[in-house]
Order: C-alpha cells, then structure tokens, then sequence
C-alpha cells in the first residue's frame, strides 16, 4: 500500500507541474514585428502563435498613435472587427445547446410579432442561413437605413431597426439559401435572433457565454481606450489619422454581432485556442457536433468555403484545411489563421487599415506569413 508520505510527494509534484504550466510566459517576438512596422508603415503591429492550447509567442511593436511617444505594449487591447463573428456564431451554437435556439430556427418564428414588417420570402430564412452568409441580405442594409442606424448609439434597438424600417417588407433580389454573400447585416438578423431567443442584449450573452468562461477580461466593445488619453491603441482613418474612442471611432454599435469586439491577444488566443483544439478532437465549452457544424461551409459544395464565422481552405504548408478569418473596422485590422493538423494558430493585428484595408492586410499578412514560416521552421529543427 502507498505510503501517506509517498501520496503527498505526488501531490506536491503535481501542484509544482501545474503551476509551471500556469505560470509560463510566451516567448516575447516584437523584435520580428519592429522591420514589418517599418516597412509597411503602419503605426503598429502586434501579433501572435498559439501551439495546442498555449499562448507560445507574443509580440507588440510601434506607437498606439502616429503623433504619440507612447508605444504599444504585449497586452494592449485591439479591435478585431469581423472577426467577432467566429464569436457571434460561436455563441448562437452554445444557445443551440441549451435549447434556446435551433441552427434551423427561421426568422418567421423569432419575429413573429412582425410579421407585417417581413415579406413571405424572408420569414423562412434560418439562422445557419445568416450565419453561413446564403440568406441573400447585402452587406450592410440599404443607405438610408444605413445612416439611421450610424447617427443612432444603441445596440439591440439599432439591429431591431431591420425590422422597424421596412428593410425586409420587400421580396429579396434572389432566393435565400441559393447563393453566398458577405453579409454583415446577416450577423445583425442573427444576433437579434439570439437576443430574442435568449431575452439578453448580445453584449451580455458574449461576457455570459464566452468571455467569462474563457476568462477574457480585456474584452469588450467597440474602440477601445480613453478619448483624453492614449492608454490603447487607436485606430487610424484612411487618412492614416489617430481616432479618438467615441462616436465615428466604430462602426454603429447595432453592427455589434458582425463586428465591434476588442480586446488583448493574448486573450483572444483564449478563443482562438479553443476552435484550434476542438478542430483536433478536444472539446471545450461546445460539443463535437456544435464544433463540427460550426467548422463546416454550408453547404459544402460551395466554392466560397465559408462555415459559420470561418472561412475554410486547403493549405499545403499546413498539411491540409485551415480556418481563417480576417476582419477590418477601415481603421484596424486583423487576420488569424488556424492549422490543426500542424496544431498551431497566428494572429496579427494593427491600428490601420488605411485605404481600402490594403496597409493593413498587407501588414498583418507579412506578419501571419513570417510566423508561420518560423513554426515550419522550428518543426524541422
């Protein structure tokens, strides 16, 4: 029989085992970042890789605003635009689960208290549907609506705005369900549906369902900092031009479900590491099917590869599929990519996206592109 004195040696071993794994540091790489900063002239980059379920390398380098001193540092909060919407429908599928919602849950039902506001051919569009961008809505609704919902500061009652405005009494140019389109309005519908469905503004549902479980305390919404100091990093306009937080900072905040978190890398590596090891097997949060659903284009002969908040593509350095998503208020952007059979992921952001996001896809792309050559790298080693 093992010995009292034996069984605590064992404890203690495994108490010192997890605190070591709790208490390491990711090997700081903002010495890459600084020639990228350079380079690409953005006023700052920060970037990052996740191996397995472990915030591995981190990195930070530039000024939080062109005409600061103040430089950017490891946990700085970013803006992550559509990348919220891996999140979004990441929540719809947690709600799924607790019966609130059904991935087949139509629009018809969710409003059926406005019936009159929605034409026949709109009531049976499905939340998968808006989640998977093939409910035929354009990217944003139309101008009018548009400027109403940009001159407007609420959230849920600015998405509730779809529906009050008249936007889906007309029947829509093509049949939903029969071909794909980027649709952040899409996001709108889907996050009101869940706000219906779970009688909470989507706001509350992220901290509730996803960011306090995952432990993101940084997160949050819309552009982050202080308007009367420079404690973050600001986004920059087309004109390259610091942006205070505040209003015109952000999109509406009733975009919010198709794009407005913020928050540090490193706990956007919470999320991240989530999705990267439950595309290998290791559920958490979520179930195998939720995952699974989540993980996969809708429907999968279609050429866009687009899932439910993830683009999917084949990648021959990453031994097969990768999620991706990339995202951009026109003022920040940022990119992630996701490998599960290499079981790494790189994430880059920066305050600039500049005219027509170029600077910022090209600056977070070079980023993303040297990181993974360097874990290609490090494999072969």
């Amino acid at each position: 029989m093992t010995s009292y004195r034996h069984l605590a040696s064992l404890l203690l071993c495994v108490l010192v085992s997890t605190r070591l794994r709790a208490d390491e540091q990711p090997q700081v790489i903002s010495n890459l970042l600084v020639p990228l900063v350079d380079k690409f002239k953005v006023p700052a980059l920060a970037a990052a890789v996740i191996e397995g379920n472990r915030l591995t390398k981190l990195g930070a380098a530039g000024v939080r605003a062109r005409g600061s001193e103040a430089k950017v540092e490891l946990d700085d909060v970013w803006h992550l635009g559509s990348c919220t919407k891996a999140m979004t429908a990441t929540l719809c599928a947690r709600l799924i689960e607790q019966g609130k919602l059904k991935w087949d849950s139509k629009v018809g039902d969710l409003f059926a208290d406005q019936a009159e506001q929605i034409h026949a051919d709109w009531r049976g569009v499905t939340l998968e549907q808006l989640l998977s961008h093939r409910a035929s809505l354009p990217s944003i609704p139309p101008l009018p609506l548009w400027l109403k919902l940009v001159g407007h500061d609420g959230s849920r009652d600015g998405r509730e705005m779809l529906l009050s405005g008249g936007w889906l009494k007309s029947a829509p140019a093509v049949a939903p369900g029969s071909k794909w389109e980027y649709s952040n309005a899409g996001f709108m519908l889907a996050g009101l549906m869940a706000e219906r469905a779970a009688d909470k503004d989507w706001e509350t549902l992220m901290r509730e369902q996803l960011f306090e479980p995952l432990g993101m305390k940084s997160a949050g919404f819309g552009a982050p900092g202080s308007a009367d100091q420079v404690d973050q990093p600001r986004g920059h306009n087309a004109f390259g031009i610091a942006m205070k937080p505040g209003k015109g900072a952000d999109n509406p905040r009733g975009l919010g479900p198709a794009g407005t978190v913020h928050c540090s890398l490193r706990d956007w590596s919470k999320f991240i590491g989530l999705h990267l090891q439950a595309a290998r097997g290791e559920y958490k949060l979520l179930n195998a099917e939720s995952f699974q659903r989540l993980h996969a284009p809708q429907p999968i002969d279609d050429k866009s590869g687009y899932a439910l908040g993830w683009v999917t593509l084949e990648r021959p350095w990453a031994n097969g599929s990768v999620l991706m998503h990339n995202g951009s208020n026109t003022k920040w952007y940022s990119v992630v990519w996701i490998a599960p059979k290499r079981g790494f992921a790189v994430m880059a952001v920066t305050n600039l996206a500049g005219l027509d996001a170029k600077e910022g896809a090209t600056a977070t792309d070079a980023a993303a592109v040297l990181l993974i050559e360097e874990q290609l790298k490090s494999a072969k080693e």
